[in-house]
């Protein structure tokens, strides 16, 4: 329990923003939350005080950056200092960059990207002269590695990714104790599949594996709590940024076999069907999305992490067999190896 801590989470709604309000207040966080469904952020905060704690609401979109410095300063007054701020507000849209609309391409980075920016402005400028504090940017794998279908969500996460890294500089050159940290997700069971705007003749779904809102929520409170450069918090996460680095070709080739498939699910799309791309959708969706079943709710990443002691020891094992398996290697075979790379 971090008793008297203050959060503000935006895209708190619904998904990994609603998942994330309930873990910060189980910690015994004050609230300040942003979002543009007043239903959700509604319930949201009912739940925050079901869990002992309480919950300010702002509704509101973060492309609006009076929204979100109304959000701080409402915070500030009711709760006092912000310590900890998360940028998690997001939409997409599922379609080939041939479909696309400059309008669309406009929102998604209007909101992904610069509701990241807004929010970051608005903490710091609260943080710094007090010389504390805490940032998570909420991102993802596809920061690293985009995927077909996805451009505009891609690039915006590519964007966060590249102005953390700049900001994270300036702060450690000017001495400043703000923490900023990014936490990079796999595929997330989150209700964003049921109301993104989608262009493909079948119904939207995540990549598996999936993975469940709580358990993400859960890492970035460590990952808050316990701010290093970043996280990376499942092993498809690992894989798909190791796989850039090493065989982006190979990848590219990859997901031009299997992207298009695996973002679709079975039922056909509903012609007309409403988006909250521009407006949010009537209703309190929740945290969760329809894939609870498909989803994993755990991660040895995330879980090694939590016990640094115990992953040192695990890392330390590991080398020791590599080291032992080469030692136990008979003299015969290391000759072999010997003449083999002679003759390359």
């Amino acid at each position: 329990m971090v008793a008297g801590k203050v959060a503000v989470i935006t895209g708190a709604s619904s998904g990994i923003g609603r998942a994330s309000a309930r873990a910060f207040a189980r910690a015994g966080y004050r609230l300040g939350l942003i979002a543009r469904s007043l239903e959700g952020l509604e319930a949201a905060a009912r739940e925050a005080q079901t869990a002992g704690s309480e919950a300010m609401v702002v509704r509101g979109d973060v492309a609006d950056s009076e929204k979100v410095e109304r959000l701080a300063t409402d915070t500030e007054a009711r709760f006092g200092p912000i310590d900890v701020w998360i940028n998690n507000a997001m939409v997409t849209v599922l379609s080939p960059v041939a479909e696309m609309k400059p309008e669309e391409f406009r929102r998604v980075m209007e909101v992904n990207y610069l509701g990241t920016v807004h929010g970051t402005l608005a903490a710091l400028s609260r943080m710094r002269p007090r010389n504390r504090g805490t940032i998570v940017q909420v991102g993802s794998a596809l920061a690293y590695r985009s995927i077909p279908l996805q451009s505009a969500y891609c690039a915006s996460k590519a964007a966060i990714r590249g102005f953390t890294d700049s900001l994270r500089s300036e702060l450690l050159h000017d001495g400043s104790s703000v923490r900023l940290t990014m936490v990079q997700l796999p595929a997330v069971n989150t209700p964003q599949f049921e109301v993104m705007r989608n262009r493909m003749p079948r119904r939207p779904q995540p990549v598996p594996p999936i993975f469940s809102p709580k358990m993400i929520a859960d890492a970035i409170l460590y990952a808050a709590e316990h701010p290093g450069r970043e996280m990376v918090v499942a092993g498809s996460a690992l894989q798909a940024i190791f796989g850039q680095k090493v065989a982006p070709g190979l990848i590219d080739l990859y997901l031009a076999r299997t992207g298009y498939e695996s973002q679709q699910r079975e039922e056909a799309e509903q012609p007309g069907r409403p988006d909250n791309l521009f407006e949010a959708l009537p209703g309190d969706r929740g945290a969760d999305g329809p894939f609870s079943g498909q989803s994993r709710r755990s991660s040895i990443q995330l879980w090694l992490r939590e016990r640094p002691a115990l992953a040192i020891t695990s890392s330390l094992a590991l080398a020791a067999a590599g080291i032992g398996a080469l030692a136990r290697r008979r003299p015969a075979d290391v000759d072999r190896d010997r003449h083999e790379t002679d003759q390359l």
